[in-house]
């Protein structure tokens, strides 16, 4: 019997690279699916794979229970594993595989991407010189402004450099302290949440999805920012509550939000989030480049591939197998 992958990444599937040539020759059978799956629909196809190469489907303990032994590996497309139960993979010794360090570089550019677009008027600028219209916008500078970095992982340090490239003055929150790097570029670090929202004109989250995180966002935060606060997520939907976020815009206590996330994903068409005039939403492509799909995307099949095969280097999330990081 032919071993049957599950692919769900859309990245994966819809963008050019070698990762299609080492796939192809494998001799899998690939049921392709357009991610990220609901559990109803992954309840529908488990059962019948030995791998999943996925990308933000809902990998719950359902799911994992009509899987059965037959399900060998997890192979994520990506670092998020807060759609996946990690404790019942472990209790079915399922290894899950991620991919780190193939790209924080490209999200960091999104985050800063977003935060032009967001200071700089940028989208109704073109909107109306689109449809022949003359209209100068006054925006802001970033040059001497506060931004907080909330999680100081890969991402985060990216954004960091980033930023001092820009001249800003940044501030810092995270159970992880990577001492040099702060010191090195003049990290001014915070011992809360709450006083980085009071301090900063600027917030960038970039912290790991969990109980404690979501919503880190949230009204009572959002009472606590500057006049002309903006906030830029290109972490995860989740850390933001949007209904706090959209009365806060409204009240004009904050300024802008920018944002590559949704809670829901994809949004339901009338998400009052899509059509803010102080929002700009981008279609959680942050990591989608032609350059970033292609690395990550060969680091998620060769998890798949030297697992299955028993050898070579994997990526491990959840301490089944050891882990090359």
């Amino acid at each position: 019997m032919s071993t049957r992958v599950l692919l769900t990444t859309c990245s994966f599937q819809d963008t050019p690279g070698p990762h299609h040539e080492l796939l192809a020759s494998q001799g899998y059978e690939v049921v392709r699916e357009r991610g990220p799956l609901s559990e109803a629909r992954m309840l529908e196809l488990a059962g019948d794979f030995d791998a999943f190469l996925c990308g933000d489907d809902a990998i719950t303990r359902a799911v994992l229970d009509k899987c059965g032994p037959r399900l060998k590996v997890i192979s994520k497309y990506g670092i998020g594993l807060d759609k996946i139960d990690l404790a019942a993979t472990k209790e079915k010794n399922i290894p899950v595989m991620f991919t780190p360090g193939v790209n924080h570089t490209t999200v960091a550019e999104h985050t800063f991407c977003l935060l032009l677009a967001l200071v700089k008027n940028l989208i109704p600028s073109v909107d109306a010189t689109r449809k022949g219209e003359w209209l100068r916008l006054t925006g802001h500078e970033l040059w001497a402004k506060k931004i907080g970095v909330i999680g100081l992982g890969r991402i985060g340090q990216e954004v960091i450099i980033r930023a001092k490239a820009f001249d800003m003055e940044v501030h810092g929150y995270g159970n992880f302290w990577p001492e040099e790097f702060c010191q090195q570029h003049g990290v001014i670090r915070h011992d809360s949440i709450d006083s980085i929202f009071a301090t900063c004109d600027i917030i960038s989250p970039h912290t790991k999805l969990a109980a404690d995180t979501k919503h880190l966002i949230n009204a009572e935060r959002l009472a606590l920012l500057p006049e002309g606060a903006v906030i830029v997520n290109t972490g995860r939907g989740e850390l933001a509550d949007a209904a706090a976020i959209l009365a806060a815009l409204d009240s004009g206590k904050l300024a802008g939000y920018a944002t590559d996330v949704m809670e829901q994903e994809p949004p339901a068409a009338d998400d009052p989030m899509l059509r803010h005039p102080k929002v700009l939403v981008t279609a959680h492509v942050g990591s989608r480049t032609y350059e970033s799909v292609p690395r990550q995307a060969m680091k998620a099949l060769n998890n798949l591939v030297n697992f299955l095969n028993g050898s070579g280097p994997v990526f491990c999330a959840n301490g089944i197998v050891p882990s090359a990081e």
